[in-house]
């Protein structure tokens, strides 16, 4: 075996040293010293993040390892790239909650579990053999688990867990029926001989593959939460304590998009007409619609943005209809935005929850007069969700839908009429709780005036300067453009 092949896995080696580093501080120092794990792993990560953009780690063209079972490109290490800023905002926001009289003990699981569960998240993205894709997605789920039940003396922790563990389990099972109907048609696992196989027209049983395409995105759609299979996600958003959730929200739902965009497209992209895209379509038109109108009765804050992202996971599914450049951008672009404009959203909600354990979207009534700095935060972020120019969330709307009617053919049009329709409903929403916070006027306020922690505002103020950054010079998506260019 030829050991230089790990040197194409930089960022995956680079993860696993920072998680030592974290692993063996949070083992063996003195417990005085350890109070100090979540900066110093916010800082660790911190320059993970800033040398992944080197020239060094993004390279030139395609790389492969382990015959072909691994691949890296600069458009895989863009993606990565991405998920590592959601994180390290997702780092720093949690540092306060982490250092909780109830969580101090065990911030250190903590740290190690999202590390864990990132280095997963990236085999999905770069496996190109069902095996490592497997083992990847694996490792991304499990230690969420742990995660969602991290507060263990609260019963809708446990709750929470439960039924993700038992969700995750299914949908894995779910997917490997998918892939052992996809082995016995193909004889393989390889992504491009599976493509080579359907091409070749060496497929006996095209009923049995449809099949094996539906299972296959019925185990990823529980991933995505996508409609049918996201009734886990409301309760589980709740349940698990909000820097899991915001973690949940973002990371785990981009790195799931990537995947699936490579497993449609390099694997079953032969057959996209006859096979799948109605498949797709539908998946598309459910998940939007149903995340909309369940979003509107929400008064948990939590459980209202469990549904904003399904809506939002639907809308990030437009990306993968256009198998092309412009496409593969705009999805790398709208999860991008997304991640600045949710995170901001959960920044908020957790500092309130921290302060005084109020997650009511009541409890924001008046909320400006009494903080008027994270009301703001707060509007930024629900304008960007909606769509409204000139934010970020503006842009990256346009642009998915731009790149999804390229296709030109009446269907598509007409989905992405069905989107914009959406779109007007989650406006409303959204608007609700700038209402709440605005235009609402109580005698007593539930959430009174109080200063959040320093990393609290040094997560909002990145995310606050993602979503009017990525408005004002949106220009950002033609670079991410060039970088698909080079793959």
């Amino acid at each position: 075996m030829d050991y230089s092949q790990f040197l194409a896995m930089k960022q995956e080696i680079a993860l696993l040293v920072v998680f030592l580093l974290v692993f063996l501080n949070d083992t063996f120092l003195p417990r005085n010293a350890q109070a100090a794990i979540g900066k110093v792993t916010a800082l660790l990560f911190g320059i993970f993040t800033l040398w992944g953009f080197c020239p060094v780690v993004i390279g030139e063209g395609v790389q492969t390892a382990f015959e072909g079972m691994y691949e890296t490109s600069p458009v895989i290490v863009a993606i990565k790239n991405i998920l590592n800023v959601g994180v390290f905002i997702v780092l720093i926001q949690s540092l306060k909650w982490t250092a909780g009289e109830s969580q101090v003990i065990r911030r250190g699981e903590f740290y190690e579990l999202l590390l864990v569960t990132l280095f997963g998240m990236y085999l999905m993205i770069s496996g190109r053999h069902f095996l490592v894709f497997i083992i990847g997605l694996e490792s991304a789920s499990l230690p969420l688990a742990a995660m969602v039940a991290f507060e263990k003396r609260r019963y809708e922790s446990h709750e929470a867990a439960a039924k993700y563990i038992l969700t995750a389990v299914f949908s894995s099972a779910v997917l490997l029926m998918g892939l052992s109907f996809v082995y016995g048609l193909c004889g393989t696992l390889y992504f491009g001989k599976i493509a080579d196989v359907i091409a070749a027209g060496e497929v006996t049983n095209m009923v049995l593959l449809v099949v094996s395409i539906a299972f296959v995105m019925s185990g990823m759609g529980f991933k995505l939460s996508l409609v049918p299979f996201h009734l886990w996600t409301a309760d589980v958003y709740q349940g698990a304590p909000t820097s899991v959730t915001s973690y949940l929200s973002v990371i785990s739902k981009g790195s799931a998009a990537f995947a699936f965009l490579v497993i449609l497209w390099q694997v079953f992209g032969q057959v996209y007409s006859t096979a799948w895209e109605w498949m797709l379509y539908a998946l598309i038109i459910l998940t939007i619609t149903v995340g909309n109108l369940f979003a509107i009765r929400q008064k948990n804050m939590k459980r209202f943005l469990a549904f904003s992202s399904i809506s939002q996971a639907g809308y990030i599914m437009l990306g993968i209809i256009g198998n092309n450049p412009m496409g593969e951008a705009a999805l790398m672009f709208y999860v991008l935005v997304y991640i600045f404009s949710n995170l901001a959203a959960f920044g908020v909600i957790g500092a309130i929850e921290n302060n005084c354990g109020k997650v009511s979207m009541d409890d924001y009534n008046g909320l400006y007069k009494t903080n008027p700095r994270l009301a703001v935060t707060m509007m930024l972020a629900m304008f960007s969700l909606a769509g409204i120019p000139p934010f970020a969330g503006f842009f990256s709307k346009f642009f998915i839908f731009t790149s999804a009617i390229n296709q030109g053919s009446v269907a598509i049009y007409v989905l992405v009429l069905i989107a914009l329709i959406n779109t007007i409903i989650s406006l409303y929403y959204y608007l609700l709780v700038v209402k709440a916070m605005f235009i609402k006027d109580v005698d007593d306020f539930t959430v009174q005036p109080f200063r959040s922690a320093c990393s609290e505002r040094v997560g909002m103020w990145i995310c606050v300067a993602g979503i009017l950054g990525l408005g004002l010079i949106s220009c950002f998506y033609d670079t991410l453009l060039n970088v698909v260019g080079l793959s």
